[in-house]
């Protein structure tokens, strides 16, 4: 019969040569870890519906330029001839077939597959922001179709839903602040989970042989580790052309002279061909002075290749530009000003001479918006998208599986700030007032809720001591 160790003032004391080591002093991640855990448990409770929408509408969005091509091949492709028309020949065609509106640029076929696009803006029924993209055969001239289509990636109506969705729910300038939001917090959020996770022993971590509220942490924790890297890149990508965020990080882009340069369209000096040659062709077609062809050519003489888009001069004293327009990796952003009075390049613009912050920039929204890598791409932002609607699945199965009997979802316990030692607490906030000053859905979330926070651990402390006396 064996019996449990003795815990009474009986038992016997150990010599004192043989006394256990002091503890070291805890660092400042201990006093840290309750905040930490917080601020984890609050932002998974009350940001992940904004980071699930952003979520689903994200992996729907990445799925999307497949679906475009499935959906819109009649328009997209053509069958391969033998020679392809002048393209003033394939404008002229477009609009036989749609005289409305006027030419804001056209897209040769890139491709020998591909269609080319002549895109109309002020269209009668068409949203003033898009165009009406009419799809032209190269070797015939046969117009394919027309769609409204949007952004520089030349979205057409699929796409362009799914896109306004994830970009603003369809609500508009109001509606963007759900996704800042998102993004504003999904790092701070992948953050503190990956303190949590790697201040635990490492025999917590595991999944295989555990279940309950252990396994569905051990997955949450696992998959929110791998994972985590995607997240800051989403979060950081997203934010550069958010309302608020995107706008200081533009103005601190500008101050640093990193800001995305642009070409000159303006005819030096005006010119005596401005105001008679520039003007003299029907301007509703896009053709002025020289035209589209020896315009194309004198681009392609300057090395832009395929894609391309070619912008008509927006008035009298304005040069074609013609610039191009991959977003796939080598990307290709050259553009090129030209006179339409003489076809002589005016202005050139090499993405090669962007400023640093510029190029990573471009190539982080490509990559955020699934383009630069284009199907690897979109297949990774899908799985990434995946795995934050599971880690927020797992999430609210953890709040449910730590209640116990009718209370649902017990909160983590109050009190942490006042854990956190001065020396740690003093920089802390300094760098939390940087950051929300930057990131404004960030800060004034954050303020509201450790204000909200300490009044209701203040009301709970008057409370109890009402009821002691």
């Amino acid at each position: 019969m064996s019996t449990a160790p003795s815990t009474t003032d009986e038992a016997p004391e150990a010599p004192e040569a043989a006394a256990a080591p002091a503890p070291k002093s805890p660092g400042p991640w201990a006093p840290l870890r309750p905040l930490v855990l917080r601020l984890h448990f609050y932002a998974g409770v009350l940001v992940a519906p904004f980071l699930l929408i952003a979520a689903v509408t994200g992996f729907l969005y990445a799925g999307s330029f497949q679906a475009e091509k499935f959906v819109y091949a009649h328009e997209m492709t053509v069958p391969v001839g033998d020679t392809e028309l002048p393209i003033s020949e394939q404008v002229a065609a477009a609009r036989k077939a749609h005289p409305e509106g006027t030419v804001s640029a056209v897209r040769p076929s890139p491709e020998a597959d591909a269609s080319t696009r002549v895109m109309l803006s002020g269209v009668e029924g068409v949203d003033p922001e898009h165009t009406l993209a009419v799809f032209v055969d190269p070797y015939t001239g046969k117009v394919r179709g027309a769609l409204e289509q949007y952004g520089s990636t030349g979205a057409l109506p699929l796409r362009t839903w799914i896109s306004g969705l994830h970009r603003n729910l369809h609500l508009g300038e109001t509606g963007r602040l759900y996704s800042e939001f998102a993004a504003s917090w999904l790092w701070v959020t992948a953050a503190g989970g990956i303190a949590l996770w790697f201040s635990r022993r490492r025999a917590l971590r595991k999944v295989r042989g555990t279940s309950g509220r252990r396994r569905t942490l051990g997955l949450h924790g696992t998959v929110g580790v791998w994972a985590a890297a995607g997240f800051f890149f989403l979060s950081a990508t997203g934010l550069t052309w958010s309302t608020y965020a995107g706008a200081n990080i533009d103005e601190l882009r500008t101050s640093l002279k990193q800001a995305t340069p642009s070409i000159s369209a303006t005819v030096s000096g005006g010119g005596e061909h401005a105001g008679h040659d520039a003007a003299s062709g029907t301007g509703g077609d896009g053709e002025h002075g020289v035209g589209l062809d020896k315009v194309l050519a004198a681009a392609r003489a300057e090395g832009l290749g395929d894609p391309v888009e070619i912008v008509p001069p927006a008035d009298e004293t304005s040069a074609y530009v013609v610039k191009q327009v991959q977003r796939s990796w080598p990307e290709k952003q050259d553009s090129v000003a030209i006179d339409p009075a003489t076809g002589e390049v005016t202005d050139t613009l090499r993405f090669a001479d962007f400023p640093l912050l510029a190029k990573l920039t471009r190539w982080g929204i490509d990559l955020h918006t699934g383009v630069l890598f284009g199907l690897v791409n979109q297949i990774a932002l899908m799985l990434l998208a995946l795995s934050l609607i599971l880690l927020i699945v797992w999430g609210y199965r953890m709040w449910w599986q730590r209640g116990r009997g009718n209370a649902f979802g017990r909160p983590i316990p109050r009190g942490a700030w006042a854990q956190v030692p001065p020396y740690v607490l003093v920089p802390l906030m300094a760098v939390i007032a940087v950051l929300g000053y930057f990131v404004p859905l960030l800060g004034i979330p954050l303020a509201g809720f450790l204000v909200v926070d300490v009044i209701l651990g203040e009301i709970a402390h008057r409370r109890g001591h009402r009821t002691a006396a």
